[in-house]
C-alpha cells in the first residue's frame, strides 16, 4: 500500500521546489559565466556552448533561463548597470541642493552610458531591435525610460517646492538626460571615440547641462 503525503508535506515540497528558470543562485551562476565569456571573447565570438561550459551548467539549463545569447547579454548589462543606477537615484533622493542633485545624477548617468560594456550592449540591441523588437523594448524600458521616469518624479517634487517652473516634467527630464550626455555618448556609441570621457570632461559637460536647464526651468524669484 503506497503512502499518502499529508497536506503539510505537500506544501513543504512545493516551497522547496524551484520554479524552472527562477532560481536566483543558478541565474547568478549563469551570468557570472556569461560575463567571463563575453569579456574574454566578445559578443560575436561567444556561443551558448561556451557560456554553459563557463557557468558549469548544461546547455538545456541555460536555455531554461535565457532563450538566446542576445537576451542573456541584455540581462547581464542590466545587472551591471543596476549597481550604478542605485547611486544615481540616491543622488536625487538624498541631496537637498537642487543643482548638486542634478549634477550628481547627470555625472552618474554619463559614467553609466559611456561604460564600455554598456556601449557594447547598446550597439548589440540596436543591431537586433528590428528583428527582435521585444528585446529592444525591454532594454529601453528597464534603462532609459526608467531613468527618465525617476528624474521626472524628482523634478515634479521640486516644482511643488517652488524651486522649478516646469509644465511638463517628463519632457524636461528627457531634455536634461540629452543635455548631460551631449558630445560624450554618441561619438563613443559609434566608435568614433574609443577612450572613455575623463572626469574633467564629464564635469564640464554636465555642468553646462545643469546651467542650461536651470536657466530655462529655474523658478524666478520675485
Amino acid at each position: 500500500m503506497s503512502a499518502t503525503l499529508e497536506p503539510r508535506h505537500v506544501k513543504a515540497i512545493s516551497r522547496n521546489r524551484r520554479v524552472a528558470g527562477a532560481d536566483p543562485e543558478k541565474r547568478h551562476q549563469i551570468l557570472e559565466g556569461a560575463h567571463a565569456v563575453f569579456t574574454a571573447r566578445g559578443f560575436d565570438a561567444a556561443s551558448m556552448n561556451d557560456i554553459a561550459s563557463a557557468a558549469n551548467v548544461s546547455k538545456g539549463t541555460l536555455y531554461v533561463y535565457f532563450e538566446d545569447k542576445e537576451h542573456l547579454f541584455v540581462a547581464l548589462i542590466e545587472r551591471e548597470r543596476e549597481k550604478q543606477k542605485q547611486g544615481m537615484y540616491a543622488a536625487l533622493a538624498e541631496e537637498p541642493d537642487l543643482t548638486l542633485a542634478l549634477t550628481n545624477f547627470g555625472s552618474g548617468l554619463v559614467r553609466l552610458l559611456t561604460n564600455p560594456f554598456a556601449l557594447s550592449a547598446h550597439r548589440i540591441v540596436l543591431g537586433v531591435a528590428e528583428r527582435m523588437p521585444d528585446l529592444g523594448r525591454e532594454f529601453y524600458e528597464r534603462g532609459p525610460m526608467q531613468g527618465a521616469q525617476q528624474l521626472a518624479a524628482f523634478l515634479a517634487r521640486r516644482v511643488e517646492q517652488g524651486e522649478l517652473a516646469i509644465a511638463n516634467a517628463a519632457l524636461a527630464a528627457a531634455q536634461f538626460v540629452d543635455l548631460s550626455q551631449s558630445t560624450l555618448m554618441r561619438p563613443r556609441l559609434f566608435n568614433a571615440e574609443r577612450v572613455p570621457p575623463s572626469e574633467d570632461e564629464i564635469a564640464y559637460v554636465v555642468g553646462e547641462a545643469v546651467a542650461t536647464f536651470m536657466a530655462r526651468y529655474g523658478a524666478k524669484k520675485a
